[in-house]
């Protein structure tokens, strides 16, 4: 019975072991999955909307939360059968991979907002530009009409 136990024990090792590496290749997928702080920070456009459109992009973090949920579930996993030693580092690396992946979203969520805002804010200033010029034009023509006809009267009075 003892042979049997410690192969049982064995097992659970080995196990606990391939357990804790499936939590720490899917952190290391997941962080390759983020965008770089280049990717982020360099965007070339010629207007704004590219710009948005290339910074949205750049923000994408793929397949991170999918690889993050899988750390997470052997993570869980792991704990409950208290698998792992000492777990407090897989704990810190997940929570800090959570928090900047919802970083990141809450940007790209953001930049999104923007791209959307950004074209119609210029529409409704070309429209002002267009209405603003219209008046000023008619506004002119207006004058100019007035004038002539103080012109016009003060010659009819001579």
């Amino acid at each position: 019975m003892s042979q049997q136990t410690l192969s049982d024990d064995e097992l659970f090792g080995e196990a606990a072991s391939e357990m804790r590496a499936d939590v720490e290749e899917s952190l290391a997928a997941a962080r390759a999955e983020l965008p770089t702080a280049d990717a982020v920070w360099e965007v070339e456009s010629e207007n704004t909307l590219g710009v948005l459109n290339s910074l949205r992009s750049a923000l994408d973090v793929g397949d991170a939360e999918e690889h993050l949920r899988n750390a997470k579930k052997w993570y869980t996993m792991g704990e409950r059968a208290d698998a792992f030693d000492d777990a407090a580092d897989l704990r810190e690396a997940i929570e800090e991979l959570d928090d900047l992946i919802a970083e990141i979203d809450d940007a790209h969520g953001q930049v999104g907002e923007l791209a959307s805002t950004i074209p119609q804010l210029r529409g409704a200033l070309q429209e002002a530009e267009a209405d603003g010029g219209t008046d000023a034009d008619e506004g002119g023509a207006e004058d100019e009409d007035a004038e002539a006809e103080d012109d016009e009267s003060e010659e009819d009075e001579e």
